[in-house]
């Protein structure tokens, strides 16, 4: 079994649509589906959603010095929203769970797997 992180990405002032709350409770339904097929099979190690990137800081060393600035790593955009930490055969398998996730949530899926937990 190889180990794979489905990071869920979102873009800070994109425009969607706003839901209806018969969408929302649909997409809370299926996300809910999709986590306990994931537990059920095994397959589900840890999952979290990130707070705001506003709440971001970066810790880095610099010329001996660590600084601490605030904000996410990454000045764009596009932020990691939260992730799934999972256990899977292969990457199609991966690939499967997450096109589960982002049916229930609608937005981007990145899929990786992790360096050095390949089958």
């Amino acid at each position: 079994m190889t180990q794979f992180l489905l990071s869920v990405h979102g873009v800070d002032g994109e425009v969607r649509e706003e839901p209806t709350a018969e969408q929302m409770h649909r997409s809370q339904q299926l996300l809910g589906e999709v986590e306990k097929e994931l537990k059920a099979t095994g397959a589900w190690l840890f999952s979290a959603r990130l707070s705001d990137p506003g709440a971001a800081r970066v810790v880095r060393e610099s010329g001996g010095e660590v600084l601490t600035t605030d904000g996410p790593f990454a000045e764009g955009r596009e932020h990691l929203g939260g992730f799934y930490l999972i256990e899977a055969g292969d990457l199609d398998a991966a690939l499967g769970w997450a096109a589960r996730v982002t049916a229930a949530i609608t937005v981007p899926i990145e899929v990786r797997p992790l360096a050095g937990f390949e089958a």
